[in-house]
């Protein structure tokens, strides 16, 4: 874990890794800014963290957290499997485009506000 919400079980899990992480960081505060528990899960090696003891697995993606956000500025693919069927992967879904990062991040969703409003989506506090 990166971040962690005081005060218990979080409402929603966001997972990055990478250069993503400063989005997810970004998000959780103002997730706790607006009341709302989140966590952030740095995941670097997704064969590390399977590797790892289910015991272990569960404390840093408790089963019972099923509002899960993954952010991932290159494709989609396999994050469902740390989302679960109730989750929201923000990531490329199509081939990208030339512009400078900054346009690129805005146009493709890659900012807090877009992690920010999917929790708060999957928690019903739009």
């Amino acid at each position: 874990m990166l971040a962690d919400s005081p005060g218990g079980t979080p409402e929603v899990i966001l997972i990055a890794s990478g250069s993503e992480l400063s989005l997810a960081v970004e998000a959780h505060g103002k997730l706790l800014a607006e009341g709302v528990r989140s966590r952030v899960v740095s995941m670097p090696s997704w064969e590390i963290f399977d590797r790892q003891a289910q015991e272990y697995r569960d404390s840093v993606l408790p089963p019972a957290v099923k509002a899960r956000v993954a952010v991932e500025q290159a494709s989609t693919f396999g994050w469902e499997r740390y989302v679960g069927g109730s989750g929201h992967v923000i990531g490329m879904r199509t081939f990208g485009a030339s512009a400078p990062l900054r346009a690129l991040q805005e146009k493709f969703g890659f900012e807090p506000e877009r992690v920010v409003a999917a929790a708060k989506e999957l928690l019903g506090k739009q």
